[in-house]
């Protein structure tokens, strides 16, 4: 058994730790923008509604909270503060783009799951024609990451990917003994706010195809991992291809997927 939060069993498989602390709950949600007019605010993995019950309160209908666990799911329905139809027993992973208006921008926020951390940030990828910002709590390990700048030894696809289509902001740090039960590791909380224009001229897809072929192998220069990757290379600027793919910015990988085609 795991420990309990309000009644409310901390699942292991589900990498749930309820956050307890209020003061933290608070900041996260006052750092939600929402700014659109017709703005809807996803909270994954609310939990025992620590940080749903500041969200409600700054932002009232405009929160749907989603939750694998049918037990939070319950207890959130329970409460005096939300309307029970706004809480769901919802996987965000497989939560179709289309449940939602055209015309609405959505914001997503959460305490989020550690062993799912990454693959939320690329279904938010997924969704950044409405998916206007993202502030959240993950593994500081992985906030770092997404934040960090080229040249350091912790930039890697999700940091190209994301700073490519959203500014992204690390906030604050996060200790282990805020929550129920206690992680074994730090947590960072950051915010991604979307990009007022990006890169039309080259698909997510192919941007992505070509970031992931060079990073999978990071220690060699971008020549070999690309031409690993099924690219052909003739041609493209030498200087670039000698570099190392930590060493070349968010931009430069936009300039490179322009530049590049698949065999």
């Amino acid at each position: 058994m795991g420990a309990k939060s309000n009644g409310v069993r901390a699942k292991k498989h589900l990498g749930q730790h309820f956050l307890e602390d209020l003061t933290v709950a608070e900041r996260i949600a006052d750092a939600v923008q929402c700014r659109g007019e017709h703005a809807l605010i996803l909270e994954i993995g609310p939990g025992t509604g620590a940080l749903t019950r500041p969200l409600v309160q700054r932002f009232g209908d405009r929160v749907r909270a989603l939750d694998v666990d049918a037990e939070s799911v319950d207890f959130l329905q329970r409460q005096d503060w939300i309307d029970p139809s706004a809480v769901e027993l919802a996987d965000f992973l497989t939560l179709p783009l289309s449940d939602f208006p055209a015309d609405s921008e959505l914001v997503v926020a959460g305490n989020f799951p550690y062993n799912i951390s990454s693959q939320i940030l690329f279904k938010f990828l997924d969704w950044k024609a409405q998916g206007t910002e993202l502030v959240g709590m993950f593994q500081k390990e992985v906030a770092e990451r997404v934040c960090a700048p080229h040249g350091t030894k912790t930039y890697g696809i999700l940091s190209v990917l994301l700073q490519t289509y959203y500014k992204a902001e690390y906030l604050f740090t996060v200790p282990p003994h805020v929550f129920n039960p206690p992680p074994k590791v730090q947590s960072g909380v950051l915010r991604l706010e979307r990009r007022s224009s990006w890169p039309d001229d080259v698909s997510y897809d192919h941007l992505k195809r070509v970031t992931k072929a060079a990073f999978n192998q990071r220690r060699k220069t971008l020549r070999n991992s690309l031409r690993a990757g099924g690219f052909a290379i003739d041609g493209l600027d030498e200087t670039t291809l000698g570099l190392r793919p930590e060493q070349l910015s968010p931009e430069g990988f936009v300039e490179l997927a322009r530049s590049l085609k698949t065999k």
